[in-house]
């Protein structure tokens, strides 16, 4: 029996770099699995969308795909538009099986990649007593997503961070900028932002122009090793025979 395909849902993006990312991610996925079918899927803005690729695995005879939001927390694309997204394609396409798996975070893999981009960008474990951490999110209105920023950067400051502050690039409150400047105040003479966003774009430019006045800037999660191997364990955990009811 063969294994479910794996369809990566990104939202998209105007901006190239963002699907040139997703891309490179599954690519990356591709090579710790071979054999695995990926495939990626847009909700906006990029083709292909995630409607036109299920009808193409429809008709190729596919009968069972596992789909994984490329999303770090559980805010409105997971919970209504994705959703809704997959509902639709499964009145359509009845033979085609379709679970929904769970959104990438929180998961200690996406701690080990922030580590990752932040010692690419010169941090080095010993700095991190003397270093303010910004945890520089997209930003969402779903107060469960906020509240699991806000946990990520309590757990981050008991891995030996002097202080961690979260910021939003939209949609919530603090900014990047203000974030910085009340680590600043704080008497922190070295801060660091950490991107907690996977793929550039207009949000991600964001959090980078706030970040002016900080000493370190990391790269957005992008295709880090730690996130492919998450993805395949997010797929592992939805393809069990179990079947999973789409959420309302």
């Amino acid at each position: 029996m063969s294994s479910p395909v794996l369809l990566v849902i990104a939202h998209g993006s105007r901006d190239p770099r963002h699907a040139a990312t997703v891309h490179a991610l599954t690519a990356r996925v591709r090579a710790l699995r071979p054999g695995l079918r990926v495939e990626t899927g847009f909700l906006d803005f990029n083709a292909p969308s995630v409607p036109r690729v299920l009808e193409r695995l429809a008709a190729e005879g596919t009968d069972d795909v596992v789909a994984l939001p490329l999303l770090l927390t559980r805010a409105f694309h997971a919970k209504a538009d994705i959703p809704a997204v997959l509902r639709e394609a499964q009145a359509r396409l009845g033979r085609l099986r379709i679970r929904q798996a769970d959104v990438l975070g929180p998961s200690p893999l996406l701690h080990s990649a922030l580590e990752r981009r932040l010692h690419e960008a010169g941090v080095r474990p010993g700095d991190r007593s003397s270093t303010g951490l910004v945890l520089a999110s997209a930003g969402s209105t779903d107060p469960e997503a906020i509240a699991v920023i806000a946990e990520i950067a309590r757990e981050l400051r008991h891995t030996g961070w002097c202080a961690v502050r979260p910021a939003f690039a939209s949609a919530s409150l603090p900014r990047t900028e203000d974030a910085v400047r009340t680590l600043r105040a704080e008497g922190l003479r070295r801060v660091a932002v950490a991107p907690y966003v996977i793929a550039p774009g207009r949000l991600p430019d964001r959090i980078a122009t706030g970040a002016a006045e900080a000493d370190v800037l990391a790269d957005v999660l992008g295709p880090a090793p730690e996130l492919a191997r998450l993805l395949l364990a997010r797929y592992d955990e939805a393809r069990v025979p179990v079947a999973v009811r789409l959420s309302a």
